[in-house]
């Protein structure tokens, strides 16, 4: 409605919703505008391009309704604004001063006099049916947890509820086109009995009969569930809902343990975007909740991340903890002192060790462990050349600004731009691929500007590549076949499950319905795959790529890639376990000596400086058969980051989680403290 409303609206959003958006807005000074002159007819259009522009905005949970909402345009006022332009659309028409008219001003009153009480009752009710934790995979049926409110009663409930005043809305402007007033009075009340039978239905819940359990005995049954399946190893988390990536990279490995596991979250949006696992999941916000369980069988804590909440494990002096982190790296975050206060800390290979004893933190060397990296195993190693009459591909995957303003966190902000120029004008064609980090933007908001800078010269580049008639004839020869990949991804998306699974939209009915059959991860697994291969062939070899949502997967594009150009972060520790050549660029201008003594993985990778100069030594290494001369410093640098390829990852992680398991099992049989339920001893190897 005004120009600093649609500054606010501006940002990154789908065209479409961003056109519904303005619409919508638009649409109330129209308002304004026929409803003084009046023009009925006019008047009805825009009110019902308001109405239907809702709608489709809260029906894609679009972010633009939570920027009208900062811009103090929310639901609620949207609303009375509209009512209120209908009030004044009869005062400019024969209608002001019947009595109908004032019934209405009324009814406006009475209606909105009802919007807090039922805002209350939703809000209860979703209080009370929360349980003090929430859980996947493990059997609430003996709590028991009743059938709550359907969903389609408290889902979007403002939005419900507001929408019972269509019929006086309705009704009303029957009045002024007919000067009728029985349609005013028959709207008013089918509006009031909307309203009160919302509430009404919504009263039936409250009984005791539709709650779960209180608090206190919710709590009891969890810990006599912990004293039966006695769970001896936890995967343990914590952060924002934008860290989930850093649990779901363990969940597979934990579901191979030999020890029993269990996953503890935090965090009520982290088990929201936990990927499907067999494993038990509990989600403890309450930090007295947590320290009051029962735990007296974990014998090992496996932490990923370095987070205040860690604290309320790491009290339990029954059993032992461990840092495992969320990638390997030379950033700042592999050495952080924060790591002292774990019994040990488990790093890939011996650079992990060595990183620490150059760091001097306060790790001891007796204190690391070498466990390589179980979730490597995907990552499928370097080819025999290129295919004939092939590209090589390169991915571009730069990591995000950081918290500090260092400029060595990212290439992406001095040489993002110029690494993806040299790409895309080498002499030696090649194919882009762009992934960056989902972070990107969120604390710089000059790298966010890059970002999309980067995306435009990306994306004109592939329309001139289109065009090119080198590619237009392969174009045309593997059309069928890119059109049949289409609609299996098209198909794939139609047979994935929604957000929502069942009728019912509560914490305590999920939670009780949350049980992973046996063959899910398999079917995932199996869909998964069909996507990612009918992904690459959907669209040409030969055509450039932008990625920026979940999917593709880092791991599928590291497969799909010939060359590697990022920074220093995990990225480049993994793509290490590929063999493949790859860049780092030197963003804070070390020099090439420094910037290799004081990062390991760098070792064996091309250095670029800003300007990115001799990115063509690495398009020549994928391009030109026997070029590659750093494939053999590749090989020596992977033994030395990621530790030796037998036995495998996984097997050494299992070997030094029960060796762990018997040190805390021996320290508690020494002091007496095995809990009062006792604990098995993991038995050896």
């Amino acid at each position: 409605m005004t120009g600093a409303l649609l500054r606010r609206l501006a940002g990154r959003a789908p065209g479409g919703e961003m056109i519904v958006a303005l619409l919508t807005v638009l649409s109330y000074p129209v308002m304004l505008v026929t409803a003084m002159v009046p023009v009925g007819v006019a008047f009805v259009v825009a009110a019902a391009v308001s109405y239907l522009g809702d709608h489709y905005l809260h029906r894609r949970g679009s972010y633009l309704l939570v920027r009208m909402g900062k811009a103090r345009l929310g639901l609620t006022i949207r609303f009375a604004i509209r009512q209120l332009l209908l009030v004044l659309l009869l005062a400019r028409t024969e209608v002001a001063g019947d009595t109908v008219f004032y019934a209405a001003m009324v009814a406006f009153l009475i209606f909105y006099g009802l919007q807090a009480p039922h805002t209350a009752m939703v809000m209860v009710l979703r209080r009370k049916r929360r349980l003090p934790i929430a859980t996947r995979n493990i059997d609430l049926s003996t709590l028991p947890v009743p059938n709550g409110a359907p969903r389609w009663l408290t889902h979007r409930a403002v939005e419900k509820v507001l929408h019972t005043e269509v019929p006086t809305f309705v009704g009303l402007l029957a009045v002024a086109a007919t000067g009728s007033s029985a349609w005013g009075y028959a709207g008013m009340a089918v509006t009031l009995v909307l309203a009160i039978g919302y509430m009404v239905t919504l009263l039936a819940f409250f009984r005791a009969s539709k709650l779960p359990p209180p608090p206190e005995r919710t709590m009891a049954w969890f810990d006599e569930w912990l004293r039966t399946y006695r769970p001896e190893v936890a995967l343990y988390f914590s952060g924002s809902k934008d860290s989930a990536y850093q649990a779901n990279m363990w969940l597979e490995t934990m579901e191979n343990l030999s020890a029993r596991p269990i996953v503890i979250l935090r965090e009520r949006a982290i088990l929201a975007r936990l990927a499907t696992t067999s494993v038990p999941v509990v989600c403890v916000p309450s930090a007295v909740d947590l320290m009051n369980m029962d735990l007296s069988t974990l014998r090992v804590g496996l932490y990923p991340a370095n987070v205040g909440k860690n604290l309320h494990l790491l009290r339990v002096p029954t059993m032992k903890h461990v840092f495992i982190g969320h990638g390997d790296s030379d950033k700042i975050a592999s050495i952080n002192p924060y790591a002292k206060a774990y019994d040990e800390v488990w790093t890939a290979g011996r650079a992990g060790r060595d990183r620490y004893a150059l760091a001097d933190v306060g790790v001891r060397d007796e204190d690391i462990v070498e466990v390589g990296r179980p979730q490597l195993a995907p990552i499928t190693p370097a080819r025999g050349g290129l295919p004939q009459g092939r590209i090589p591909t390169i991915l571009y995957a730069p990591t995000w600004e950081g918290w500090t303003d260092d400029p060595g966190n990212t290439s992406l902000l001095l040489a993002g731009e110029n690494i993806i120029g040299r790409l895309l004008r080498s002499e030696r064609p090649v194919r882009v691929l762009y992934k960056p980090h989902p972070f990107t933007g969120t604390r710089n908001r000059v790298a966010g500007v890059v970002h999309e800078r980067i995306v435009a010269m990306i994306e004109r580049a592939a329309a001139e590549r289109a065009a090119d008639p080198r590619f237009a004839e392969e174009a045309r020869r593997t059309a069928a076949d890119r059109a049949q990949a289409q609609a299996t991804l098209r198909r794939i998306e139609e047979e994935r499950p929604g957000v929502v699974t069942t009728a019912l939209w509560d914490d305590a009915s999920v939670s009780r319905d949350s049980l992973t059959p046996a063959d899910q991860a398999a079917v995932e697994q199996r869909r998964a795959r069909e996507w990612n291969e009918a992904y690459w062939r959907s669209q040409g070899w030969w055509e450039h790529r932008i990625i920026t949502g979940p999917e593709p997967l880092l791991f599928d594009c590291f497969n799909e890639s010939d060359a590697l150009v990022s920074d220093i972060s995990s990225v480049v520790s993994d793509w290490i376990a590929s063999g493949k050549p790859y860049a780092v660029t030197d963003s804070a201008g070390l020099g090439e000596e420094e910037f290799k003594r004081q990062n390991t993985a760098v070792r064996a990778a091309v250095i670029l400086t800003n300007d990115a100069a001799r990115l063509d030594e690495l398009v020549t290494a994928v391009s030109v058969p026997g070029a590659d001369t750093l494939a053999g410093d590749r090989a020596e640098l992977k033994r030395y980051l990621l530790g030796p390829d037998e036995p495998t990852s996984l097997e050494r992680f299992d070997t030094a989680v029960r060796a762990l398991a018997r040190r805390a099992e021996a320290r508690n049989l020494a002091l007496g403290e095995t809990g009062s339920t006792g604990a098995a001893v993991v038995p050896a190897p």
